[in-house]
């Protein structure tokens, strides 16, 4: 069968790389898929699944055995000469997300992984567009009002994470004078809007599911914090703005956050889930210094549900400018719902889910 587009993704089959590769799906149309050797199998699986549902024929999908981390990300010549001459579209996805990372692994798959990735989207014969999922928190350490134009700073970083994502960031960059590229920021990234769905529960599940052990307890006093926001953005619209910008010529050569425009506090976001729990907020409000020097302690983490690795991102004073991906966005109908419009959808998943199941793997997307 002749195809008119050849769609390219790493990071299949994490999570939002999976509900991409469904949103993407469209007649004449085939898709390589890079998997890992140890998910192949699960590959399979939800490939299937996914073919069944949008009746797509099989031969539709390639799965191609290979690794970020390696040149020419381990693919055998002939499947290499393929993709080269093939894809249309590349979409990036593939990371180490884990705020917790190490440096070694951090590196070798943000960092080399990524640099490997552009040097395929670099040697691709027939590019239309290299989309490259960033992340919000390249801005690390800065403070106040980060623009979408902004990139280099030096105000360090909080982790791993955060530093190679940064590094990674700057290396596709550079990119932009060469390929039709597009590179996408979201923020912290939660269930989806409708169904509550999600792969894991950290971020603000770790809130979430403090309050849920006690909820009448303790929602009575609030640990947030009412002068930080955080940024959260469902899953659906992630994938829904990918999706549209990857095929708005207007997008290319643009760094789009894909973030909330009007984010709440951490104290709000407190006091939303723990009226959705139970129908009351909080009645009091914990110092700011007293809850960020408690949940430094070795007894936080047993306590709070938090990790130590999670406490900063609950005191991180700096908003994400939208300007740019709003402008993208609105003719195409999107704009990021307001955390206290689907927070029901959220806490009834994990109240029905209340553990994850399957396997989670450090280089797939959450």
């Amino acid at each position: 069968m002749l195809y008119r587009e050849s769609i390219f993704i790493t990071g299949f089959p994490g999570f939002i790389a999976g509900r991409l590769l469904e949103r993407l799906i469209k007649p004449e149309t085939q898709y390589f898929l890079l998997v890992q050797p140890q998910f192949v199998r699960l590959a399979m699986t939800r490939i299937e699944e996914i073919a069944e549902v949008h009746q797509v024929d099989l031969d539709a999908f390639v799965i191609v055995e290979g690794d970020i981390t390696l040149p020419n990300l381990g693919l055998p010549n002939a499947d290499l000469e393929t993709i080269q001459y093939e894809t249309t579209d590349v979409f990036h996805l593939a990371a180490a997300y884990d705020l917790g990372v190490g440096k070694d692994t951090a590196f070798k798959v943000n960092l080399e992984g990524t640099k490997h990735v552009n040097d395929l989207a670099l040697s691709i014969k027939n590019l239309h567009r290299y989309n490259y999922i960033s992340t919000c928190y390249v801005a690390g350490k800065r403070t106040g009002r980060i623009l979408e134009t902004e990139l280099e700073h030096k105000e360090g970083f909080r982790n791993f994470y955060e530093e190679t994502k940064y590094l990674a960031e700057i290396e596709v960059d550079r990119l932009k004078s060469h390929v039709p590229l597009t590179i996408y920021r979201p923020s912290v990234v939660v269930g989806d809007s409708e169904t509550g769905e999600t792969a894991k529960y950290d971020g603000i599940y770790y809130l979430l599911n403090y309050l849920r052990r006690a909820p009448q307890i303790l929602r009575l006093l609030n640990i947030g914090n009412p002068s930080v926001r955080l940024n959260l953005v469902p899953v659906d619209f992630v994938v829904e703005s990918i999706y549209e910008l990857s095929r708005d010529r207007n997008a290319v050569g643009r760094t789009l956050a894909l973030a909330d425009p009007s984010p709440l506090t951490t104290s709000e976001i407190f006091d939303v889930l723990a009226k959705d729990l139970c129908g009351r907020k909080s009645e009091f409000q914990l110092p700011q210094r007293v809850a960020e020097w408690f949940l430094h302690t070795g007894i936080s983490p047993s306590v709070t549900g938090l990790p130590h690795h999670g406490v900063p991102y609950f005191f991180i004073s700096q908003t994400y400018d939208t300007a740019l991906a709003d402008d993208l966005l609105t003719p195409h109908g999107i704009a990021c719902p307001r955390f206290p419009d689907y927070v029901s959808n959220i806490v009834d998943f994990v109240e029905e889910n209340p553990t994850l199941t399957g396997p989670q793997a450090s280089r797939l997307p959450a």
